[in-house]
């Protein structure tokens, strides 16, 4: 790798493109060589996030993800990314890394980042997260004085989800998808559904807030959250 080569891993929020930072955004108008994730099929949501900061003369590369969960993370795809990731750094070129939310927030770039450190220097640029966003386009404070906040994926079995809820004082839900349904039963049995707050695409076009329980759908969109704070609201 050559001493003018650079490699970032770079967070760009939730999906509002104004929300990217000041300095992600010099990295990324900078950057000789975008990369970001894609699904197998289709256009990258990380891509159309800075899509109006692209200068038009750097060289993209999407990296082809596979969502299916029994084959994630897919480690083969990953490693053939940080090989050409790499190919580019060794030749001299500088290579933004685009990851949604932030990096090292439930992040795909992470599974890059420790062989990519592992071969050259390598700096994360942390975004705003999801969680963030969301808290903030409920206008509900996540915490405050000795307040815990837990964050729960939604795939977790009942059990877990119940035994994590007694522990915090202010739950977030991720990856809510098709476990929505599972996760309002459980907060029902909780005494919490009544104030629950659902959000799905949080600072994009499409956003969507509710109470949970207005929801009567079992299904959620991916990108979707759930916040309850056992006092009904951190303040």
């Amino acid at each position: 790798m050559t001493e003018s080569a650079k490699i970032w891993g770079v967070g760009v929020g939730p999906g509002d493109p104004e929300l990217l930072t000041l300095k992600a955004h010099r990295i990324i108008t900078s950057a000789d060589v975008i990369a970001y994730p894609a699904p197998s099929h289709g256009d990258s949501l990380a891509r159309s996030i800075i899509a109006p900061h692209l200068t038009g003369t750097q060289e993209e590369f999407a990296i082809r993800i596979s969502m299916d969960p029994a084959s994630f993370p897919p480690r083969d795809v990953y490693q053939q990314a940080v090989n050409e990731v790499s190919a580019y750094a060794e030749s001299g070129s500088s290579v933004a890394i685009l990851c949604e939310g932030d990096p090292f927030f439930y992040g795909s770039f992470m599974y890059m980042f420790e062989k990519l450190a592992q071969r050259g220097p390598v700096e994360v640029i942390p975004g705003v997260s999801s969680l963030m966003a969301s808290a903030a386009a409920l206008q509900t404070p996540l915490a405050s004085r000795n307040d815990v906040v837990c964050i729960i994926p939604a795939m977790l079995e009942a059990a877990d989800i119940h035994a994590r809820l007694k522990a915090a004082d202010m739950a977030v839900f991720i990856k809510v998808g098709r476990h929505l349904a599972k996760v309002r039963s459980v907060l029902q049995e909780a005494d919490l559904l009544d104030q629950a707050h659902y959000i799905e695409r949080a600072t994009m076009s499409s956003e969507q807030r509710f109470l949970l329980s207005e929801i009567k759908e079992d299904t959620a969109p991916y990108f979707s959250m759930i916040l309850v704070h056992r006092r009904g609201k951190a303040l």
